[in-house]
């Protein structure tokens, strides 16, 4: 049987599969590539296809063959599932998972509205437009919060950060429990944008309304950027917005009206 590409849910608690390629060794190296399989269990391989008394093959965390007639290589670990089931793990595709929590900004009346940017640095006048933020590197394998997935039937998540109207990158990352560069599936996924302007302390926007003219303008803000060739400033939130609008595009809203 041709390859499978899913990635099954008892692949996140054999982290001894995996193996480090850009990280040095602190002590004996033993990489292993072992194969690995799984007999004897009824194996739903997808949507429409079960597998009795089926066998489930893996090498270095990847998933080489499924069925019912395998012919299994020599040196193979074998373990015996009869009467278990292996399913195709479930994919949240839209968590805040391993990034640092978001604390919403909150202002008392009392104070000086903020009307200019606080953030430091060669980014866009308002702090909402997040666009240069990329999830990949700011994630960190979160043990307990990988645990609570995978006892639910998670094995992989499209984490992103959840602030701002433009939020930049979402990464794909599976539940594995092992280190950041072997659980990272697809680095950028997707932007992300929504109406709430999140932690930011800027006075603006500060309405619905606003938050939707915001996004319209930095359009316009981007693509002049994108088009000046004589431009003499340097804006890190339009040039990494420019480059992430060929991703999709992911608008958190709400409730049903926002969606219109």
């Amino acid at each position: 049987m041709h390859k499978i590409k899913f990635l099954f849910a008892c692949i996140v608690y054999l982290h001894c599969l995996s193996a480090q390629e850009t990280f040095p060794v602190n002590g004996v190296f033993n990489k292993n590539h072992n194969y690995y399989a799984f007999t004897n269990a009824t194996i739903y391989a997808d949507y429409e296809t079960v597998i009795e008394n089926g066998t489930l093959l893996i090498k270095d965390g990847v998933i080489v063959d499924v069925g019912d007639k395998i012919t299994l290589p020599k040196g193979t670990v074998v373990y015996n599932l009869k009467g278990k089931y292996i399913y195709p793990s479930l994919i949240d595709a839209f968590t805040g998972y391993g990034l640092p929590e978001v604390k919403k900004a909150s202002r008392n009346r009392s104070e000086t509205p903020q009307y200019e940017t606080a953030t430091k640095g060669a980014y866009n006048w308002n702090q909402a437009i997040r666009a240069e933020f990329d999830a990949v590197r700011e994630f960190a394998y979160d043990k307990k919060a990988a645990e609570d997935y995978r006892k639910i039937g998670f094995g992989t998540v499209l984490t992103i950060e959840r602030d701002g109207i433009a939020r930049g990158t979402a990464a794909v990352v599976t539940l594995a429990d092992s280190k950041e560069n072997e659980t990272v599936l697809l680095d950028r996924a997707a932007a992300g944008y929504s109406f709430d302007k999140g932690s930011s302390t800027q006075q603006y926007p500060s309405s619905l309304m606003g938050a939707i003219a915001l996004l319209r303008q930095t359009y316009l803000d981007a693509q002049w950027y994108k088009e000046n060739q004589k431009k003499t400033e340097y804006n890190a939130s339009l040039a990494a917005w420019n480059n992430i609008q060929n991703l999709p595009q992911l608008v958190e809203v709400k409730d049903r009206l926002s969606v219109l």
